[in-house]
């Protein structure tokens, strides 16, 4: 059988919004899928405004936008389905926006309520993938490992260069996955600095000298040295990376955080002897990160087609989302460290 599904995605770094139309079914025990359609819808700058500030927002005004922004995405689907005439959808999976992620106080939140979505569109919409996972004592994330584990299984490793960078690979036949390090949720921000929406090729911090003391308590932060499972958030990054970063605006800052990142993620390569990893998102348009990367390790970098680099979380959403409407497994254990599997969503 042949499902036919649309994944939205709204990452960290604030870009715009994943739209997926993909095709998936099972063939000798194996899923199969074809992108049909994809597409980037940008925010606007009050809405990316909104949402960026939405973690500082009283109760009410956060179910406002909870709402504003479910029919605001179900508007947006529309459209998408309307312009490039695509019929016969099963179900809109939808990621939502993360406003709130603590784990470890048993409470995530993505913000867009899919019934919202669901009334614009009158398609069965699946949404809220996280909350249920960190009821069961999990992080909540990450989550693509499941399509990582049925649809990328030629990769030893997949890597999303995202706001976060987060990876999943087997280790002792079990899938295990976890965040590395921030990416662009802090590269655009000290792009920001100077008038730069993001760091275009790297091509700012290849022009700055690294700040060897910053770069030293970087590597030293406590999460770097715990066991997975483990995930981050912005809260992390408020509380840990930008204090580090006050009063200095300078190229060096984009070079040292750079080498971070590219150090605390050619280190997992080389702790678990990561031979061929396929990598994601659009930290993977940044040359001078992976050149930094590739100067570190060994790995075999791999860098597919566009379409997969910008839509592989939004196509795996879909794909999570076919799996919750046959009530399948499309959360891992071993990746987000909850009790056990389980098949995660609400079904409007």
């Amino acid at each position: 059988m042949v499902f036919k599904a649309i994944g939205l995605m709204s990452g960290t770094s604030l870009d715009g919004l994943d739209i997926c139309f993909a095709q998936f079914w099972e063939e000798n025990s194996y899923w199969k899928f074809k992108i049909i359609q994809a597409e980037t819808v940008s925010y606007s700058k009050a809405l990316e405004d909104q949402l960026r500030n939405s973690i500082h927002l009283s109760s009410q005004d956060l179910l406002a936008l909870n709402t504003d922004y479910g029919f605001y995405l179900g508007q947006i689907t529309q459209n998408f389905i309307q312009k490039n005439q695509l019929s016969d959808i099963d179900l809109i999976a939808s990621h939502g926006h993360t406003v709130f992620h603590q784990p470890q106080r048993k409470f995530t939140l993505q913000i867009g309520d899919g019934r919202a979505i669901k009334t614009e569109t009158q398609i069965p919409v699946i949404y809220d993938f996280r909350s249920q996972d960190v009821l069961l004592g999990g992080n909540g994330a990450p989550l693509v490992p499941i399509g990582d584990e049925l649809l990328f299984s030629d990769y030893d490793a997949c890597l999303n260069l995202g706001g976060f960078s987060n990876i999943s690979f087997k280790n002792n036949h079990q899938r295990i996955a976890f965040d590395i390090a921030p990416v662009n949720i802090v590269l655009n921000k000290l792009a920001l600095n100077f008038n730069q929406n993001y760091d275009e090729n790297g091509d700012l911090a290849k022009k700055g000298k690294i700040n060897q003391e910053i770069l030293t308590k970087l590597n030293s932060l406590e999460f770097y040295s715990q066991s997975h499972p483990k995930s981050l958030g912005i809260e992390w990054c408020n509380e840990n990376i930008f204090p580090l970063f006050l009063n200095i605006e300078n190229l060096d800052i984009l070079a040292t955080f750079t080498e971070h990142v590219a150090e605390q993620i050619s280190k997992v390569f080389n702790d678990y002897n990561l031979k061929k990893v396929l990598f994601t998102g659009g930290g993977t348009y940044n040359q001078f990160l992976i050149e930094r990367i590739n100067s570190k390790t060994k790995s075999e970098i791999n860098i597919p087609e566009k379409e997969i680099i910008d839509f592989k979380e939004a196509l795996i959403f879909a794909f999570m989302g076919v799996l919750r409407w046959n009530n399948e497994i499309n959360v891992l254990s071993s990746a987000t460290g909850s009790s056990h599997d389980h098949s995660s969503g609400i079904i409007a």
